[in-house]
């Protein structure tokens, strides 16, 4: 999962490097490359966010997992504690 999230991250990168390098190149007027710039940069920032959103609901998903199971791991504890102060009492 970490490495994955690098990947995505450095490609992010290399898009927005790419996107804003081919405008820097391309024969119009400043204002229209600084339009099509903030355009990009727009879009990046979206995209990180739709990620951010999405390894944010991952984490939460594997949150709530990992509390249910440590329930049920608590809860048959407590059954077996319950169990012996019973047999010893």
């Amino acid at each position: 999962m970490k490495d994955s999230g690098k990947v995505v991250t450095a490609l992010l990168a290399g898009l927005a490097a790419g996107a804003v390098l081919g405008l820097l190149f391309a024969p119009e007027k400043g204002s229209e490359t600084r339009d099509k710039i903030n355009d990009s940069l727009s879009d990046l920032a979206d995209a990180i966010k739709e990620r951010a959103e999405q390894q944010i609901d991952q984490l939460n998903e594997l949150k709530e997992k990992v509390l249910a199971s440590v329930k049920s791991k608590a809860d048959q504890v407590e059954s077996i504690i319950d169990d012996e102060i019973e047999e010893h009492a």
